[in-house]
């Protein structure tokens, strides 16, 4: 099984790579229409962030999850977002991460928001299916993020059991690797897509890897009564 020794160790910088999540988890400021100007938004957000359940409910701390780890609201917009990633997991876990703890998940290069789509499509489309039922329409807002940073490359290497299209095959293998990465101290991996053709990803293993977020599009995925969706741009 490959290990972090057989993969190259690159100097990755790309200052908006896309991760989408569901409007759900990223509304507009309820308060905003009651702010003349950024400044009242700003004193009202405060206000309401003092009982706002997203900001002060603690955040489940995973076996693998040292709190330390985790932003603050120094680190600016998004910290949040960042620290539910690596808080909340599947029970199964995802490609690179064990449901002991989370990571971000993201594309990069010329066709990362088709990346993006793809893969989202697809694992929804997945969980569509075990129900039966394609009738589904769900928002995703682009989330942009820059990296500065060091990963090993997983790039070349198609035959690896962890790019295998079939999460009973890839899973098991990419979180062995993963659990590899984090404990050489390294800070996440470039691997390209199983869902999209050329398409480039990246796992961040740290937090503090995930810098300058902001919002981008909002995407509509629809499923009317089969399992491809139709995407428009809200």
């Amino acid at each position: 099984m490959i290990k972090t020794s057989d993969l190259k160790d690159i100097d990755f910088t790309d200052p908006s790579t896309i991760r989408l999540i569901s409007t759900a988890y990223i509304d507009e400021p309820a308060m905003a229409p009651l702010a003349d100007d950024a400044d009242d938004l700003a004193i009202l957000e405060e206000i309401e962030g003092l009982t706002s359940a997203r900001l002060t409910a603690a955040l489940p701390m995973l076996g693998g999850l040292d709190p330390a780890v985790l932003l603050t609201e120094a680190h600016g917009y998004g910290w949040t977002y960042v620290n539910a990633a690596f808080c909340y997991t599947r029970v199964t876990g995802n490609r690179f991460n064990g449901p002991e703890r989370g990571a971000w998940y993201a594309s990069y290069g010329e066709t990362a928001i088709e990346t993006a789509q793809a893969e989202v499509a697809w694992h929804l489309t997945r969980e569509l299916e075990a129900t039966g039922v394609f009738e589904n329409i769900t928002s995703y807002r682009e989330l942009i993020a820059g990296f500065t940073t060091r990963f090993r490359d997983l790039n070349g290497r198609t035959e690896e059991d962890a790019l295998c299209p079939d999460p009973a095959v890839a899973y098991r293998a990419g979180q062995t690797l993963a659990r590899d990465l984090l404990g050489s101290g390294e800070n996440g991996l470039l691997y390209p897509s199983a869902r999209y053709d050329s398409g480039q990803c990246l796992v961040a293993l740290r937090p503090h890897m995930v810098q300058n977020v902001r919002q981008g599009e909002t995407w509509v995925f629809e499923w009317a009564g089969a399992p491809v969706p139709t995407l428009s741009k809200r």
